[in-house]
């Protein structure tokens, strides 16, 4: 059993050294969580991070998830161990929030102390600012030091606060919020007043000891002598001292039986704590989770999804760093992903740790759907040669094939797969490049409308119904000009000729060196904004209901591995070569272009090649009109069925 050392004890009374000594030699092993066989499949999950940790924007990773208080998935990435201790960044927040919170419990500081009574030297607007300001960046403080300023490596809070009285206010207090780091350090000695001991002392004893996080300190932070205790961003810790912190506040508190925290603070914690103050956007929540609201912060942590009663469902720490620990109400989850990335490598690629490390949330949700998708739905993954796709087959009868869009998935059909299904035999899958099936090669061509070929023949389906959207109604349309002779009827949502060199004209040298630019910057300006703008753009333009259906167009694109803008594609849709191939045949297979109400305007050149085609429009509806409209879009596509249904 190791038991704890530190040489700096001005950090570490000796009162407090006692205590820990005590504490390790009689606490052995971490806390044991309730286990069994694994039910679920995190493959996907497990994937995207070994895809990081692969392109070396982290060394190493680990990740624990607990449903219902039991560990449903833990692994262990690159370099990393069970026992890894790591800096975490802004992770620290949501425990130097607790900590604070188990002050204010039993002092006599409160949350709407302003700083100036406890530290009368702030008599500027800093001064008028309160505790829970501090705590939920609506102080009117700086968010950090300002670059000119000497390097924050006190080695005390005391100095720290020394050097932040005389930064002038960035404004009043309650009326913006600012994401940073600053204000906390007042918070953090505002406590320390109030108890007469340092901040790692109030941690360890209020809160680490009682969690059995041997592991986890703000202070010292480096191998240099320490700093003062960065409450904001610089804790370290390791995968199971944090689920053991979050284990308490998912119980509102209590740990293994022992109160740690009261339920009010646990409660006030998670509140709106932003209130009027103005928050600019976009703002981090509304980049991760594409949904706007003012409450996005309660103290120390982000209230990243509401209910409908503006209750915090999914909370959560994110560092720039990476690591990430979240709480999802909503599916009675817990998980902590630890890392801490390499900054190099991740800016040359354009990966930000800050926000691509909140699709794990939305990940492991979709792991959840799965597992409880009825026992009739047939999944599985077709071979079509040099790559897999993943596929999901429900119903009986004539088959109905469903194609996604650009950077979305099968799980876009989800208005339609269960409701065609009671009539049909329908089958969704992912393209290659997208969802669960493998990535394409820069190398490597194909066309995507040879890959539904494959599977249609993999299951032994000799003529189908098509319906597309967007690229997927590309693909329909390649299909059509290809291989007529196994379609019934194509069904084009927002549909057309797609206006891109075909395979008939190869990259050319110059073509390539141009794509190479782009992709670079791509990457300069940051892989998420490029995600972003794709998202506003198909968001532009639609129907009252287009709001609605943001954050599930959003959370398909989140989890895209985005491999097309960041490569040289190859030519995997005709694009202009079926112009030429659909004028020199006669179409006699029946083809419905479906046009969303808002796009009723634009040229349709599918029209123009297959004069037997017909445009109809879905009402009150844009682009993903399949989305925003599913019930006329429903019926339109079942009518038309019905229409040339099978003889």
């Amino acid at each position: 059993m190791k038991v704890f050392v530190c040489t700096h004890t001005k950090f570490f009374p000796v009162a407090l050294l006692v205590i820990l000594s005590i504490w390790c030699n009689n606490v052995s092993g971490q806390t044991k969580f309730r286990k069994k066989e694994r039910k679920y499949d995190f493959s996907t999950v497990e994937h995207k991070i070994q895809t990081w940790v692969d392109s070396s924007y982290y060394s190493g990773a680990s990740i624990v998830i607990v449903k219902n208080d039991i560990v449903v998935y833990e692994k262990i990435f690159g370099n990393y161990n069970k026992d890894s201790q790591i800096f975490i960044a802004s992770a620290g927040k949501w425990l130097a929030a607790a900590t604070i919170a188990s002050v204010v419990e039993k002092t006599n500081l409160s949350w709407d102390d302003k700083v100036k009574k406890w530290l009368p030297e702030f008599k500027d607007a800093k001064g008028e600012a309160t505790l829970r300001q501090l705590f939920s960046h609506t102080s009117g403080f700086p968010d950090y030091q300002p670059k000119d300023s000497v390097t924050d490596n006190y080695q005390t809070l005391e100095e720290s606060v020394k050097h932040i009285v005389n930064i002038p206010a960035e404004g009043q207090p309650g009326t913006s919020f600012h994401y940073g780091g600053l204000a906390m350090q007042v918070a953090g000695r505002m406590a320390e007043l109030a108890t007469g001991k340092d901040f790692e002392t109030i941690f360890q004893e209020n809160i680490a000891i009682p969690l059995v996080m041997k592991n986890t300190h703000f202070v010292p932070v480096d191998n240099s002598g320490g700093h003062s205790p960065m409450l904001g961003g610089g804790a370290k810790s390791t995968l199971y001292d944090y689920i053991h912190f979050l284990d308490m506040i998912s119980h509102e508190g209590n740990y293994k039986g022992k109160r740690i925290l009261k339920q009010e603070s646990i409660f006030l914690m998670q509140s709106d704590q932003v209130g009027n103050a103005k928050v600019v956007d976009p703002e981090y929540v509304k980049r991760v989770r594409a949904e706007k609201h003012n409450g996005v912060y309660g103290l120390g942590e982000w209230r990243e999804e509401l209910d409908v009663k503006g209750n915090a469902v999914l909370i959560s720490s994110p560092s720039w760093a990476g690591a990430y620990p979240w709480i999802d109400k909503t599916t009675n989850t817990y998980g902590f992903f630890l890392t801490h990335v390499n900054v190099e490598k991740a800016n040359k690629a354009g990966f930000s740790s800050f926000y691509n490390s909140p699709v794990l949330p939305i990940m492991v949700r979709d792991v959840y759907k799965n597992s409880a998708l009825p026992k009739e739905v047939k999944t599985g993954f077709v071979n079509v040669g040099d790559a897999k796709l993943y596929y999901e087959e429900l119903g009986n009868g004539v088959p109905v094939i469903f194609i996604h869009g650009h950077s979305f998935d099968h799980s876009e059909w989800d208005p339609q797969f269960f409701e065609f299904a009671k009539k049909y035999r329908v089958i969704r899958y992912d393209c290659r490049g997208y969802g669960y099936s493998d990535k394409p090669k820069e190398d490597l061509a194909f066309l995507h409308a040879d890959d539904l070929l494959k599977l249609m023949n993999r299951l032994k389906i000799k003529k189908a119904h098509l319906v597309g959207l967007s690229m997927g109604g590309f693909i329909a349309t390649d299909f059509l000009a290809l291989h007529q002779e196994r379609l019934l009827s194509i069904i084009a949502a927002s549909g057309d000729i797609f206006p891109v060199p075909g395979p008939s004209e190869p990259w050319t040298k110059e073509q390539l060196a141009v794509r190479r630019v782009e992709i670079a910057k791509v990457k300069q300006r940051g892989t998420m904004t490029q995600k972003w703008d794709w998202l506003n753009g198909l968001m532009s333009n639609g129907g009252t209901n287009l709001e609605a259906i943001r954050r599930p167009v959003w959370d398909m694109i989140y989890k895209w591995d985005q491999w097309q803008p960041l490569h040289a594609e190859p030519r995997l849709v005709l694009g202009n070569d079926a112009i030429s191939i659909l004028k020199k045949q006669k179409v006699t297979v029946p083809v419905m272009v479906l046009t969303g109400e808002a796009d009723k305007n634009r040229v349709n050149k599918l029209l123009k090649c297959v004069p037997s085609a017909v445009q109809v429009l879905v009402p009150n509806a844009g682009h993903v009109s399949n989305l925003e409209n599913p019930v006329d879009f429903n019926r339109l596509v079942m009518d038309f069925l019905k229409t040339n249904k099978k003889k």
